[in-house]
């Protein structure tokens, strides 16, 4: 049957239409005899067969007959495949672009709440001030607390974060969250952690426009204190796997980091990301952890085994279908919205508006 398509494609190409009807009809048989079999769950019979195979045989030979040799008929072969190739590649390409382009999208919702965030932000003053006091507070210094860096600029996934974090720990008023945002969502972000609280934590909105690479797809879900705990033996950064956890100036890992982002300027190392840069600064300098710490692939993996999430202090929401969008992953999207403060005014408004 696969030749017999070869010979259908030659054929039409020399304009023969009478063989390639003929041959089309002919596979189309075959095609309906496969699919009878296989929803009967019972073997093609010999009488079945001989009939179609022989009507087949004969149009091959006929289109060898006509010049389609095997020769001719190899090279269409593989010129067609190598089309196909082409396509399929470029559709992958494409649905990685568009898949993309969804994971990076906002929901008109939560697009709704950075409005409304943004504009409490630039008509309110008191939460200028508020926010100019904060910065002065002694705890952003404090070394006796538990420090925490998030990098971000969706004002939901740090929400869920901290969230997550505060209400596992032990002792909230112990932990301070450094937010670094850009420059289009400070105002929002500043706007809702004023006027939310998160258990007593300290939590600081810093903007840095020079980072474009910014995501957010982590959620604790576990005590994180021990973690400062660890026993890096003499590394400066502890990772499980593909985890970017932090640095240490000491060992000038801030510059050879900033220094792989700039040999990056053209895109021409790597595409998107943290992580390259981070391999690269971090390289012999990484204490490997219990893989417990992190666990990741609840954006695209349906088969992560329930009892690793359970006792995961981190769970990652990477891959495109992040859980604030709607083709999130259902199995795993509770897991998320337990922590998400449902009953907001605002996002209440912007669901229903």
């Amino acid at each position: 049957m696969t030749l017999a398509k070869a010979y259908f494609i030659i054929a039409k190409e020399h304009n023969n239409l009478h063989l390639a009807w003929e041959l089309s009809s002919k596979i189309r048989s075959c095609q309906l005899l496969l699919s009878k079999a296989a929803m009967k769950e019972e073997p093609i019979t010999l009488d079945e067969a001989e009939p179609i195979i022989k009507d087949l045989s004969s149009l091959i030979f006929k289109a060898q007959d006509a010049h389609y040799d095997i020769a001719t008929a190899m090279m269409t072969m593989k010129s067609h495949i190598q089309a196909l190739e082409g396509r399929a590649s470029a559709a992958t390409v494409q649905s990685t672009v568009f898949g993309q382009l969804a994971a990076e999208s906002l929901p008109k919702d939560l697009h709704c709440l950075h409005v409304k965030l943004m504009t409490d932000w630039l008509e309110k003053k008191s939460l200028q001030e508020i926010a100019d006091e904060k910065r002065n507070s002694p705890r952003l210094v404090d070394n006796n607390l538990y420090h925490f860096c998030i990098f971000s600029d969706n004002l939901v996934a740090v929400s869920v974060v901290i969230n997550s974090t505060v209400c596992n720990a032990e002792h909230p008023k112990q932990l301070v969250f450094h937010i670094v945002t850009n420059g289009v969502s400070y105002g929002a972000m500043q706007a809702w952690f004023i006027s939310n609280d998160f258990r007593g934590s300290t939590i600081e909105v810093q903007s840095i426009e020079d980072f474009t690479w910014l995501n957010a797809s982590y959620s604790p879900v576990k005590e994180m204190t021990p973690l400062f705990s660890l026993d890096l033996h003499g590394n400066v950064n502890g990772a499980v796997e593909t985890c970017l956890e932090a640095f240490h100036r000491k060992a000038n890992v801030t510059a050879q980091y900033h220094y792989w982002q700039q040999q990056n300027v053209d895109k021409l190392l790597w595409k998107l990301g943290t992580l390259p840069p981070g391999l690269l600064a971090f390289y012999g300098l990484t204490e490997s952890l219990d893989r417990r710490w992190h666990v990741l692939g609840l954006g695209f993996d349906l088969n992560i085994d329930n009892r690793l999430i359970e006792s995961a202090a981190v769970i990652h929401f990477n891959g495109n279908m992040k859980p604030w969008l709607k083709l999130a992953l259902g199995t795993y999207k509770p897991l998320w919205e337990r922590y998400m403060n449902q009953s907001h005014p605002y996002l209440q408004d912007c669901v229903t508006s």
